[in-house]
């Protein structure tokens, strides 16, 4: 199970990067597994404002769909493109080509409420 030290985690496998004052969101490798065959993801919140614990999309798999949250304050400045014709990028290259969208940042404080990458294996064992 790949989990990057560099990033950090939710308790909803999902995977944070900043990148100065925002931050990359996307599902970790442990949530693309369990997906299974990810066939579709609705994110339609481009320029919208959302608060921590907030759903901004969906991931639909082949036997489930998931919410997507949001993982802190902030605003949606940009959703991946590329996921619209190639939805399985989530699961060939979950920290690459597969992230999900980009947030400016509002209270970087939460930051350091997400969990580091040695504290997120222990929790998926």
């Amino acid at each position: 199970m790949n989990v990057p030290d560099d990033l950090k985690y939710t308790e909803e496998h999902e995977w944070i990067r900043v990148e100065g004052d925002e931050i990359v969101i996307g599902v970790t490798d442990f949530a693309q597994g369990e997906l299974g065959d990810v066939v579709f993801i609705e994110i339609e919140t481009e320029g919208e404002v959302f608060s921590r614990g907030d759903t901004f999309g969906t991931i639909e798999a082949v036997k489930t769909v998931s919410d997507l949250y949001m993982p802190v304050d902030g605003e949606v400045m940009e959703v991946n493109p590329a996921l619209e014709d190639t939805p399985e990028l989530v699961n060939t290259q979950p920290f690459g080509d597969g992230w999900m969208v980009r947030i400016k940042l509002s209270d970087p404080s939460q930051l350091d409420d997400l969990i580091p990458a040695d504290q997120y294996r222990s929790m998926i064992g």
